[in-house]
This record gives structure tokens, sequence and C-alpha cells, in this order.
């Protein structure tokens, strides 16, 4: 039939995922780093995810395709909210409680308490984010930083970055949305030293200017050899 529909342009799609929550219908997905239509009939055509696109990949045309199945989409939209497009990025959330020191031999307890982790794969408006102090981390900084699980993980909800190496268009909006989305009590940048990474403090501080509220913010500088150098 000819109806209106979405399309993708993969030239301009980069990957950042943003339109597949914005889909309440299940019909797109990241594939190999793009954003994919799963089926013709899982689009209901109303362009929901049209203003979530950073990079303007996602437009309307009209064309023939498959009509419009409701039925189908009810259980496509529930496999959908379960993994957010590919199991690794389904959002889960652990509870931690306070444990006993573990043997010398034993594996020492995590403090990361969801998942996923990686910008890119999050959800913003993944429940977890709700009322959570959020931290920012470097990709080198838990690395760099024996301390950090215990000194900046613990109690707070985690995305990790690469300014210099990650495929970085569309971050800014995807930590705007985490933030204008949700009620987030703080959030905390963890960045290295080296001069590359000042970008990610950038990425973030032009979320907090994007985001229209007030929230507590901490800049914590971590240095290659695994001290805090500076923290404001």
């Amino acid at each position: 039939m000819l109806r209106k529909i979405i399309r993708i342009d993969k030239e301009k799609c980069d990957g950042c995922g943003l339109c597949v929550p914005a889909c309440a219908e299940g019909a797109l997905q990241i594939v190999n780093g793009k954003a994919h239509l799963v089926k013709e009939s899982y689009c209901d055509g109303l362009g929901d995810c049209l203003g979530e696109c950073p990079q303007g990949a996602i437009s309307m045309e009209e064309r023939e395709a498959d009509p419009f199945d409701e039925a189908a989409v009810a259980e496509q939209a529930k496999r959908s909210a379960a993994t957010a497009g590919c199991p690794g990025m389904a959002a889960m959330s652990f509870s931690k409680t306070a444990s006993p020191p573990a043997a010398a031999d034993a594996d020492q307890p995590s403090m990361l308490e969801q998942w996923p982790v990686q910008l890119h794969l999050v959800n913003p408006q993944a429940p977890y984010w709700h009322q959570a102090d959020v931290l920012v981390a470097a990709s080198c900084a838990p690395v760099a930083l024996g301390s950090f699980q215990e000194r900046l993980l613990r109690g707070r909800r985690i995305v990790i970055a690469c300014p210099k190496l990650d495929r970085t268009e569309g971050y800014v909006e995807k930590l705007t949305a985490i933030l204008k989305r949700n009620q987030v009590a703080s959030i905390t940048v963890a960045h290295m030293e080296v001069p590359c990474c000042s970008g990610l403090v950038a990425m973030v501080e032009k979320a907090l200017a994007d985001c229209g509220k007030i929230i507590p913010y901490r800049r914590v500088k971590v240095g290659i050899q695994g001290r805090i150098l500076e923290e404001k």
C-alpha cells in the first residue's frame, strides 16, 4: 500500500541510538553501527523518531510499503524494550549491598550498578537515571586510577567515552537527553590529564548548558600515574 514511512540515510547516521528508544513501536534497531528499520509493518509513519536524530539522518517519505501491523508491533515493542536494539544495550540495574572483604584469591566485588556503560549504548530513558548521581568517565580513567571504583564509581551510575577515539557525534545530545529527561541528582566528569581528554569535559559542560537545569557538577582530573590531580 502507498503510505508514509521513515527513511534512514545511512551516510548521515552515526549510530548514536537516540532514535531507538524514541520509537514506541520498537521498529528501530542499531545494526552494524547504523539505525535500521526492523520491518516496514512495525513503522506507523508518525515520525516520533525524527526529532531525536542529531544528524538529520531520518526523514519521512511516501512510498509503497507493507501496512502497519498493530498486533505484531505489540510483541516487537516488548522485545525492543527489553533489549534496546541488541543484548549488549539492554538496560539493567543491580542492587549493591555491603559485603565483607573478599579473600585474597577471590574476585573483588564490583561497584557497578547498571549496564550498559558505553555512551553510544546507554538509553537516556533507562529508569536507573532517576535521582542518580551520574559519573561520566574517560575510558582510560578506570585503568589509570586504582581506587576508581571506591572513590568515584561507588553509588553512581556511569557512562564511559573517549573524546579522541570514539565517534563522538551525538554524544552531547545524548548526555543532554539524560539530564533533561531525568531528575539527575549530580554529575561528575572524570577525565585524564592528557590534553585530548579536555574534549570530554567540554561535552559534559555543553550538555549541562543545554539541558535547561541547574545540576551540581564536579570535575576530577586523573593523572596517568594513577593519582587524582585536581577536583573542582
